[in-house]
This record gives structure tokens, C-alpha cells and sequence, in this order.
């Protein structure tokens, strides 16, 4: 196996050099960056010797200017989806793109952490925690999850957990997907909603489990959300993007629906703390965590270095440009 020169970007806490699977990259020469940083330049200086880069998901773009000042680069190494990196860019360049898509296993630190939103939305747990802390004991009256009717819209492989999960709280559970998905819901016994507006209008909470292609960019309109029970809770651990820009903060201002939790943003990272959703006393904020979690970085990023060891014993896997292969022929 040819030993190559690897640079991991945004690994904020220094997280993988504790992993058991970071052992697999012993024999490369591993750089790893903690701070993040989107500057071309800062990038390009950082990038100038290394041979492959890893990502972790969507933290840093990979866009043409910074590919074409790194004539070293032949492979980025990454998991599930690569709406940050530049395709077309790196067939051209002779980068070889390696993403596992996971297609047959689910995030279930994802849908842990989705199940915790809503538990922490309806029970208002993070208000609860600093009035306490304020000395003023309790702030309100919440909310519990019995009997209540959950809406997976979009039933995947997150969505289906949890569906489970909302069972499992005594929730009735109704679907709401393309046709395909609906169809697969029903099979599992689920209940699937009669129309799209039904859905948004009788749900009680509301989980997106979706993944962020054009098709579904915008799919949650403003029209829908003005739908929601002034009692109800949006739930988004998947990507902003699926809602149509600006319509949560709207929808929520307007009172419909009465509550959101998100772990997922227009513009990442969030850093300004006057953020419209941060400011909101009906949203329960996380920052981005839904699949950070060791279990689930053990999982992820044992794909990801098989993937460097595989180019760099000259058979790439999970590639997703595979025409950058042919044109090395």
C-alpha cells in the first residue's frame, strides 16, 4: 500500500486521533485541522501538499477555486452525501471522489437526537433548566408525547426509527413521503396521511427525515407550516434547506406552528447569538450534533479511512465520479 499524505479538516475537538478506527490510517502521514476555516487562500495554503482530504459531511466547502490550487490532491474521502464539493470539478481535476451513502444503515444518533428534541421542545426542558438556574423554579406547564400524533414526513431509513420511537411513546404515527415511501409505510402498518395538507393541518409534531436533493429543496413551504396547530412542534434534524428559505422564522412569529426544535441550519456554522431562531423562546436550538457522537463516528469514519486504504492500494471504493477512473485508464 503506497503511502500517502492525508489532511482531515474541522475536527473541532480532536475527536479522531481517539477513535479505535483511526488506527487504520497508521502508515499515511495525517494532518488534522481544528479549527474551520472556509477561506480559499488559508485553505489552499493548509491543502498544498496533501494527496487525500477528509471531510466530516458538509463542515467545509470543496468548491472549484480552492480545487484548482491543489495540484496534489487525488482523493477526497468523506460519508453520505457531497452537496459541498464540486463533482464535475474533480472529474476534471483527476480527483477521486470515495462517499459511502449508507444505504442500508440508518443514523441512529440522528433520530436519538431527534427524539430528544421533541422531548425537550414539549417539556420545555431547556427553559425549565435556566429558570431553575435563575432561582425562580419553574416557568410553565409542558406538554407529553402520549396520544399525540407524530408525522414522519419522509419515511427513510432515519424515519422509520423514529417512527418506532414515537410508538414506543404511545403516539399514533402518520406518513407522509413520495409515493414509493408511502407505500413502504404501509406495508410496515403505518397509517399514510390523505394528502399532503391533511398532514401538516392534524399532526401533532412534525419530523423531517429527508435527504436534500433539488427535489425536495423547498419541499415545506410557508403555506404548509401556516397549516400546523398553533400547538403543534417542527421538527428538523435533517437539512435546512428543505424548508423554504425564511419560512420557519415567519411560521413561528405568526404562531403556526407553536413550536420548533432544530438541529440544522440555512447558513452553518452558527455563530451569531442575535440569530432569529436562537431568540426564540418556542425553539429548542442544537448545533448541528444530530450524528456526532463517538458510536457513530466509530461507524462513519471506519468507512471513510477503508477508503483511503482502498485508493491507496490502487482500488478506489464508493466512488461517486466514477469517469475520473476511466479517464486514468
Amino acid at each position: 500500500m503506497v503511502r500517502i499524505k492525508v489532511s482531515i479538516l474541522d475536527d473541532y475537538f480532536g475527536t479522531l486521533q481517539t477513535l479505535d478506527c483511526f488506527s487504520k490510517l497508521a502508515g499515511h502521514d495525517v494532518t488534522v485541522w481544528t479549527d474551520h476555516v472556509q477561506d480559499v487562500d488559508a485553505l489552499a495554503d493548509r491543502l498544498r501538499d496533501c494527496e487525500a482530504l477528509v471531510l466530516i459531511r458538509e463542515r467545509t466547502e470543496i468548491r472549484t477555486p480552492l480545487l484548482e490550487r491543489l495540484p496534489n490532491l487525488k482523493l477526497i474521502s468523506q460519508r453520505s452525501v457531497y452537496p459541498h464539493i464540486d463533482i464535475d470539478a474533480c472529474t476534471r481535476l483527476g480527483i477521486v471522489v470515495s462517499s459511502d451513502l449508507h444505504a442500508g444503515s440508518p443514523s441512529y444518533a440522528t433520530a436519538e437526537l431527534t427524539w430528544g428534541l421533541v422531548i425537550a421542545a414539549l417539556r420545555q426542558i431547556p427553559q425549565q433548566v435556566a429558570s431553575l438556574k435563575a432561582g425562580t423554579w419553574q416557568m410553565g406547564v409542558g406538554r407529553t408525547l402520549l396520544f399525540k400524533t407524530l408525522g414522519i414526513y419522509g419515511y427513510g431509513r432515519i424515519g422509520k426509527v423514529v417512527a418506532g420511537y414515537g410508538q414506543a411513546f404511545g403516539m399514533p404515527v402518520v406518513v407522509w413521503a413520495r409515493e414509493a415511501s408511502r407505500a413502504k409505510a404501509e406495508a410496515d402498518g403505518l397509517v399514510v396521511a390523505e394528502s399532503k395538507e391533511a398532514f401538516f393541518e392534524t399532526c401533532d409534531v412534525i419530523s423531517l427525515h429527508m435527504r436534500l436533493v433539488d427535489a425536495t429543496r423547498g419541499i415545506v413551504t410557508a403555506a404548509d407550516l401556516a397549516r400546523m396547530k398553533p400547538t403543534a412542534l417542527l421538527v428538523n434534524t435533517s437539512r435546512a434547506g428543505l424548508i423554504e428559505p425564511g419560512a420557519l422564522v415567519t411560521a413561528l412569529q405568526s404562531g403556526r406552528p407553536g413550536m420548533a426544535a432544530v438541529d440544522v441550519y440555512e447558513h452553518e456554522p452558527v455563530t451569531d447569538p442575535t440569530d432569529p431562531l436562537l431568540a426564540m423562546d418556542n425553539v429548542v436550538c442544537t448545533p448541528h450534533i444530530g450524528y456526532v457522537s463517538r458510536e457513530e463516528w466509530e461507524v462513519q469514519f471506519s468507512d471513510v479511512f477503508d477508503q483511503i486504504n482502498a485508493f491507496a492500494a490502487g482500488s478506489p471504493t464508493n466512488v461517486v465520479n466514477p469517469d475520473v477512473l476511466a479517464n486514468q485508464a
